[in-house]
């Protein structure tokens, strides 16, 4: 019964306890050694002997054992008066002592109790409150501190959980839309071909539609494996020339570029940098494929790479159709052509969501720029000499920046 009174007790009281429990047991040893030593302390008497008695008669001399007996008489009366004085003032002492340590534990709990109801006030729906921090700086403004640090890191998390889902709702519905609309092409080919007596034309045409279905999808789902796969970190690296890569980028879509008229001009100077070449290889790809595909007849399309500052370095600048400043960051979101929305082209909307996502597995950082008169400007830049981490750590940082995005 008295353990579970004693754990009832608030911290104030548990501190006034101990405070008082403290000068109770100085002060009781402070008396018991008083007392102690005043035992062990020998009384002495003086013999005035120049006084007589009324008849005019020196008083007798006092023997050795009546002075003595005298002595041990003077001493037991002063440690009977001692203990009791000693008690009183030692239970004024305590009783004061438990004032004091209840006034002083009250004082240094105030600050504890601000931030025990500020915590109990918080909830999922409100963390804007903050605790107050108090001066002097002491261990009690460092708690608020560390709190309030620790509200920042749930509010900031809990915001980027909400964007983050938010995001793969919309990446989910995008990427249901793009593959239903090849299935619902080869559904509808199938019926209207098989609706009747189909001849070999007519079946034929519609294998071509279910194939062409069929390819388009295929497209859809590697895109999706290749942002998934750079979104979940890099399982090696190795020595990557982006000089290299672009220029076998550039041969690659050579041909694409002069039947549609766009004038290609390059300037690659090396930069090496770590990572996986596979990555490396589809995102540069992607860019000239973008840069290739939405450009204007009569257009240019201008690859530079080098080193600056000790990051690598690879810039790809285009011209084509007019676009808002405030567009073309979302560009880099998955299944957006254009208009910060969805879109149908002959494209999947995938490409620049993949390079944002190796960027990152990189540790890159990507710049999009709309060009005056038309086109973008996108600038990449990696870390020449990266921390070497395992593949799960070494992405950590950037999973919340990726794409889902």
């Amino acid at each position: 019964m008295v353990r579970l009174r004693a754990a009832r007790l608030t911290a104030r009281a548990r501190l006034t306890l101990l405070q008082t429990a403290l000068v109770l047991a100085a002060g009781a040893a402070l008396t018991g050694l008083t007392y102690l030593l005043m035992r062990r302390h020998t009384f002495f008497t003086h013999l005035d002997r120049s006084g007589t008695d009324p008849s005019g008669t020196p008083p007798p001399t006092p023997t050795a054992v009546d002075l003595q007996a005298f002595a041990n008489r003077v001493q037991t009366a002063t440690l009977s008066a001692l203990l009791p004085q000693a008690g009183l003032a030692l239970i004024v002492v305590t009783a004061l002592a438990a004032v004091l340590g209840w006034v002083v534990a009250g004082r240094v709990l105030g600050p504890i109790r601000v931030i025990s109801s500020t915590a109990r006030r918080l909830s999922a729906e409100n963390l804007t409150e903050r605790v107050p921090v108090t001066s002097p700086a002491d261990e009690l403004s460092a708690l608020a501190g560390t709190v309030n640090d620790m509200l920042d890191r749930i509010q900031r998390g809990l915001f980027e959980r909400d964007r983050v889902l938010d995001s793969q709702r919309l990446f989910t519905a995008n990427a249901a839309h793009e593959l239903r609309t090849p299935l619902t092409t080869a559904r509808t080919a199938i019926d209207v071909t098989l609706d009747g007596h189909p001849s070999r034309a007519e079946l034929l045409a519609m294998a071509g539609d279910v194939r062409g279905s069929v390819e388009h999808m295929q497209r859809v789902l590697d895109g999706l494996l290749l942002l998934a796969r750079s979104q979940a970190g890099l399982a090696a690296r190795e020595p990557v020339d982006l000089a290299a890569v672009a220029a076998a980028a550039l041969d690659a879509a050579g041909a694409r570029a002069a039947a549609a008229g766009v004038a290609v001009r390059s300037e690659l100077r090396p930069a090496q940098v770590s990572g996986e070449p596979v990555l490396l290889e589809r995102m540069i790809g992607n860019l000239v494929d973008n840069a290739v595909r939405y450009n204007v007849a009569g257009g240019r399309l201008v690859v530079d790479t080098g080193t600056a500052g000790g990051r690598a370095i690879l810039r790809i600048s285009n011209t084509g159709r007019p676009v808002p400043p405030g567009e073309a960051e979302t560009l880099l979101e998955p299944f957006v052509h254009g208009q910060g929305t969805r879109v149908r082209t002959d494209g999947l909307g995938l490409g620049l969501s993949i390079v944002r996502a190796v960027t990152l597995a990189h540790r890159g950082r990507i710049a999009v720029a709309a060009r005056t008169g038309g086109g973008l400007d996108i600038t990449i830049d990696f870390p020449q000499n990266p921390v070497t981490k395992d593949a799960r750590s070494q992405d950590i940082d950037s999973l919340q920046e990726m794409v889902l995005p």
